[in-house]
């Protein structure tokens, strides 16, 4: 009684017709559906941000979408607004089996960082209290599946590595942005982070 399946942001925002939508995004739907009996617990995430949040272009005079400038916290890539909180774009996926889940952690609602890991915001320090929650249920052995395999998933994965987790990313039930090379570069961050790729 110890695995969990971590489902990474399957929200509108991320599949096609979307804002910010990851090709293939709803292809993903039904096979992580079908994952979810085959684990002790599900925990699913939710990108829930304020309108002004400052990773939008729109909130950036003259900026555009997928630039990159620095944020206290390090390079920020500036996103088309997305999954702006109580907007249909960041409501899950209508296909997500969400009976299943035990727990829904909403991340990137606070304005000036962002958030892709389900454990910590973009400054590596501020949790979310998901490691809580799954130590607390003595789940130490994780799985990630979702949008997207190359952001959220993987600076998930590797967190729930470097906080001494078993991490495996199920990449058949992920989709990636592929940004400039960034699903091979996740691909070789999350093999030096000990997180397993199957």
């Amino acid at each position: 009684m110890n695995r969990a399946l971590i489902v990474i942001d399957m929200q509108n925002d991320f599949c096609p017709g979307g804002a910010l939508a990851v090709a293939g995004g709803d292809e993903i739907v039904q096979p992580i559906n079908a994952l979810m009996g085959q684990f002790d617990a599900v925990v699913l995430t939710q990108d829930w941000h304020p309108a002004d949040h400052a990773s939008f272009a729109d909130n950036h005079p003259g900026a555009v979408p997928f630039s990159v400038i620095d944020m206290p916290y390090g390079p920020q890539v500036l996103w088309p607004a997305h999954c702006v909180i109580d907007s249909t774009g960041a409501d899950f996926h209508a296909g997500l089996d969400l009976s299943r889940a035990d727990m829904v952690i909403r991340k990137g609602f606070r304005p000036q960082v962002d958030s892709y890991s389900a454990f910590f915001e973009n400054d590596h320090e501020t949790p979310t209290g998901l490691a809580g929650y799954l130590r607390e249920r003595g789940l130490n052995d994780l799985s990630f599946v979702g949008l997207a395999h190359d952001f959220c998933v993987a600076w998930s994965a590797i967190d729930a590595a470097r906080q001494g987790f078993t991490a495996t990313v199920i990449e058949g039930a992920t989709r990636a942005i592929d940004l400039d090379g960034s699903r091979d570069r996740a691909r070789t961050d999350m093999r030096a982070a000990g997180v397993n790729l199957e």
